[in-house]
Order: C-alpha cells, then sequence, then structure tokens
C-alpha cells in the first residue's frame, strides 16, 4: 500500500502582524498563545466569572437582571483588571487599579440589559466604551478621563474592535455550552458544577482578549512606544525595559488631555 503524501513545509510560518494591522484572527490566535503560556494565572482570572456563572444558572430572566447586573460589575471587572495587569504589566498595587474597577464597574451595569435579548448591542456598547478599564490602568487616568480615552480607542477602529469581541464571545460561548454538556452528560456533574468548570477554563479567553483588544485600538489610535508598532512584529519589551518605563508622569486629573498620550507597552507573553 503507498504512502501518503503530504506537503513538504516552504519554511517558518511568517510573524505576526504588529497590533496597529493586526487582525481578529490573528487577535483571537494571540489570546490562546497567552492563555497557553499563563494557565494558572488565566484560571485565577475566570475564577471570578465562573462564580458568576454558578450564580447566574437556572434563573429567570427577571432574576437574572436583579442580581447579575450588582453582581457581575464587581465580578467581572474584577477578571477584566487582572486581565489587563497581565496583558500591559501595570501592577494592580496602586491607585489606579481602584479606578479601572470603579470604570469597569460602571462600564459592565448597562451590559445585561443590553444583552437581554440579544448579545450584540451589550458587546457594540463594551466595544466603544469597555477599553476605558485597561487606559485607566495602564495609563494612569482619572474616572473621566478614562471614559474620555475609552471611546477614543473604540472608534479608532471600531469595525475591528466590535469583530474582535464578536469573535471571542462566540468561541467562548460555544466552547461553554459544549464542556458544560459534556461534563454533565459523561461526567455526572450537577448543572452548576459544569457551569463553575466551563466558566473557569473558558472565560479566561474572552478577558484576556478583551486587554490585547487594547493594545490593537491603541496603536490604531496612534499612540506610540516600545511595545505597540515599534519593535519588530510580535515582540513585547522587556520586564527591564517596562521598570525604565514604569516612572510616567501622574494624570490622575481627570481633565488632564495629555494623560491620553501615555505609552502602551503590552507585556511579554513568556
Amino acid at each position: 500500500m503507498a504512502r501518503p503524501r503530504y506537503p513538504k513545509s516552504s519554511g517558518p510560518l511568517p510573524p505576526p502582524l504588529p497590533p496597529e494591522t493586526r487582525t481578529v484572527g490573528q487577535l483571537v490566535a494571540e489570546t490562546l498563545r497567552l492563555y497557553g503560556r499563563n494557565v494558572w494565572v488565566a484560571l485565577a482570572i475566570g475564577l471570578p466569572a465562573a462564580v458568576l456563572n454558578v450564580a447566574a444558572t437556572g434563573l429567570s430572566r427577571t432574576e437574572t437582571l436583579a442580581i447579575v447586573p450588582g453582581a457581575g460589575a464587581v465580578l467581572v471587572t474584577i477578571s477584566f483588571v487582572a486581565a489587563s495587569a497581565v496583558v500591559t504589566g501595570a501592577p494592580l498595587r496602586s491607585r489606579h487599579a481602584l479606578t479601572a474597577f470603579l470604570v469597569g464597574a460602571v462600564v459592565y451595569v448597562p451590559f445585561p440589559f443590553l444583552a437581554v435579548l440579544f448579545v450584540l448591542p451589550g458587546l457594540a456598547w463594551f466595544a466603544l466604551v469597555g477599553l476605558a478599564v485597561p487606559a485607566a490602568l495602564l495609563e494612569r487616568l482619572g474616572f473621566r478621563a478614562a471614559l474620555r480615552r475609552g471611546v477614543q480607542l473604540g472608534r479608532a477602529d471600531y469595525v475591528h474592535a466590535l469583530g474582535g469581541l464578536a469573535t471571542l464571545t462566540i468561541l467562548v460561548f460555544m466552547a461553554q455550552i459544549g464542556a458544560s454538556l459534556l461534563l454533565q452528560n459523561y461526567a455526572d456533574n450537577s448543572e452548576r458544577l459544569a457551569a463553575f468548570i466551563a466558566g473557569l477554563v473558558l472565560s479566561p479567553l474572552l478577558f484576556l482578549g478583551g486587554a490585547l483588544l487594547y493594545v490593537d485600538q491603541a496603536a490604531r489610535a496612534g499612540v506610540s512606544g516600545s511595545g505597540v508598532g515599534s519593535e519588530r512584529p510580535g515582540s513585547y519589551p522587556s520586564r527591564s525595559e517596562r521598570r525604565a518605563n514604569a516612572d510616567l508622569p501622574d494624570v490622575d486629573d481627570a481633565d488632564r488631555e495629555g494623560g491620553a498620550d501615555a505609552e502602551v507597552e503590552p507585556r511579554p507573553l513568556a
């Protein structure tokens, strides 16, 4: 019997595109790569969202709208702020992390009401404003300045922002459904336990991808720095470079316009 022939490789794969020209497909690929290199951290990021999954399991629509906005504003925002710190290298032990949390909580509250019939309006809202969370953390912005910056980043390439969030959401949602059914049918787990495990393992993709989307949109908005577009494609600054660039001027003043030009430096994936 003749052995099957496989096409020969023409050489190494091309390097990924820089953030300012990165496609939605490459955004997803970089998210998976980041997850794979930070598995335990990613699981910690997914823990608050997994708790929310369990709390929302089996609730009616009315009960969901009564509980999820408040609980989600806390739990989802914790996960997103933590993911933003992983991607950008910004410290969590700072008042800017608290500002990012407050911004995220306010941004999240309308989401359940916008997504109650169809998730797209909620994603459209996040694509327009949601990047205010990593902006507040990394660029050291005050509350109002972070919201303005979030809108600026969302509008830099709104199609990319919405498409990236929609793709990540579909990926995570479909994987969660499949994993929940598998766990319930073949592992004899309860519905709540299955929802917890699926949320713990899969939801970090959405948060890490959203934080990487901030890097893309910041590059598209014209923010340059050693970590966005100025290095070779796919490269990230070293820890020493991030420490050297950590002493940025304080821009806590919400009305200070210069704060939007802070450098954006994604964290090394290694």
